[in-house]
């Protein structure tokens, strides 16, 4: 029979040992590691930790082998390296750029059934970081849900007649063909390249129906542009280009072609922005020369008609209306939210030992919220620094409440007078809008710069209120 004090004693004893040696075997494991043995593994981990998050979905679609942390950057980007892989892996393949998987659709069956059988199931449009950069998720192109319904409905309507007397776009055509004709006619049957006198004549057809106006094929500026445009479509399509996409974070500090692609987008927009205030400076509401005027109309009237529609002139709006005025109470919100009159909070303090973001704050410390930051964060909005009342709807076109609006504060200490401030904002705004057409005086547009004290002010303007 065994002693079990003796028993237990040896056990004790063999534990002890083990776990010295596990000790020793552990020390000189780290004592031998130098900064490259620790830098290959922890590079072999994050391979490793790679090659699992981004394991392929279950029945996802087939595609080449991805390098670790990489993807399939090296797999080309034309149409024809595309073509090849659909021969390889059938009609419906994926790519994987970075961590993003990417399906593509091949054939005509298979893209019917994408975008006709099932136009519901891919209509959205997602974030293309190369241009979003520049377009923020704005505009018919980059734009999603109630925001894209609406700019598509606009542009329907008003695309097919535009300027003075209505003049249809084929007599526009018709006016530039001429044009054209005569820029060849110049060239005397000499040889020469027909490029830019093109893209100068198709430029000219979108001009007049957006510009009102057409530009000489001799025009500097207007040429500097379509070469602009010509190389930064040019260089989005490089494969070089397109690491942007899978890499943005990185890139954006890096040289490479995407940043020639945004410098060119930049003095575009720079471009169309002086167009679009030139045209505010001269908007006649009753006179739309082109879809600029239009557009300016349209977001003078988008608030006065839902109001028309639901409340009419009879009466002053209440604040039962406010639930059938969703599009009414967004731009409220909206511009509340880019208004931004109180950036920073006012001071509080910790009233106990408390841990905030992992750090240590002791009782009596004073806390400031930045609170511009939450009205302009990245993460909370889809356009932070672009005026888009479509922040406040679904796609429905509803009125949505967003976590992240917190003019008034929030918790305990949140601004007392907060009931009476909206009842205050929606009750003027809408009586006002129901009333009158707001217009910039001709020639000085107020600045958007707010005069910065406690909080954030607009600077003295004049306007003009045209009774309705």
């Amino acid at each position: 029979m065994v002693d079990t004090k003796s028993w237990l004693k040896y056990q004790k004893s063999l534990c002890r040992e083990i776990s010295d040696t596990s000790t020793m075997i552990f020390q000189a494991f780290f004592d031998c590691m130098n900064f490259t043995s620790w830098f290959f593994l922890s590079f072999v981990l994050l391979i490793l930790s790679d090659v699992i998050r981004n394991r392929r979905p279950r029945n996802f679609p087939p595609g080449p082998w991805a390098v670790p942390l990489l993807g399939n950057i090296f797999t080309g980007v034309d149409y024809k390296t595309m073509h090849e892989l659909a021969q390889k892996y059938g009609p419906v393949f994926s790519l994987r750029r970075g961590s993003e998987r990417m399906v593509f659709v091949a054939g005509y069956k298979m893209v019917k059934e994408a975008l006709v059988n099932q136009l519901d199931n891919f209509v959205n449009r997602p974030i293309i970081p190369l241009f979003h950069v520049i377009l923020k998720g704005l505009g018919i192109s980059m734009s999603n849900g109630y925001l894209w319904k609406k700019q598509r409905k606009f542009a329907n309507t008003h695309l097919r007649y535009f300027g003075e007397g209505q003049k249809s776009l084929e007599k526009c055509i018709e006016v530039e063909c001429n044009f054209l004709c005569e820029a060849f006619k110049e060239e005397q049957g000499r040889p020469f390249n027909p490029h830019y006198i093109m893209t100068n004549a198709v430029g000219n057809i979108i001009s007049s129906v957006v510009f009102g106006h057409r530009f000489e094929y001799s025009d500097p500026s207007f040429r500097k542009i379509l070469e602009l445009d010509n190389d930064a479509l040019l260089l989005a399509g490089s494969a070089q280009a397109q690491l942007y996409d899978a890499f943005p974070g990185l890139m954006k500090y890096l040289p490479g072609p995407h940043q020639t692609v945004h410098t060119n987008y930049r003095e575009i927009m720079t471009f169309l922005n002086r167009e679009i205030e030139k045209h505010q400076e001269e908007w006649n509401p009753d006179d739309p020369r082109d879809f600029i005027d239009a557009y300016l109309s349209e977001m003078e009237k988008k608030v006065q008609a839902e109001i028309d529609r639901v409340v009419g002139q009879s009466r002053l709006p209440t604040l039962t209306d406010r639930p059938k005025l969703p599009y009414t109470d967004a731009v409220i919100h909206e511009t509340q939210r880019v208004g931004n009159i109180v950036p920073l909070g006012l001071p509080k303090m910790a009233s106990k030992d408390s841990t905030l973001g992992g750090y240590f704050i002791p009782k009596g410390t004073a806390v400031t919220t930045i609170l511009s930051s939450v009205l302009f964060d990245k993460n909370e909005w889809e356009t932070p620094d672009v005026f888009n009342p479509e922040h406040f709807l679904d796609s429905e076109g509803k009125f949505q409440k967003r976590d992240a609006f917190l003019p008034f504060l929030a918790g305990k200490r949140v601004c007392i007078g907060e009931p009476l401030a909206k009842m205050e904002l929606f009750l003027f705004f809408a009586s006002l809008l129901q009333r009158f057409t707001f217009r910039p005086v001709p020639g000085k547009m107020p600045s958007l710069e707010g005069v910065m004290g406690f909080n954030n002010s607009p600077e003295e303007f004049r306007m003009q209120a045209a009774p309705r």
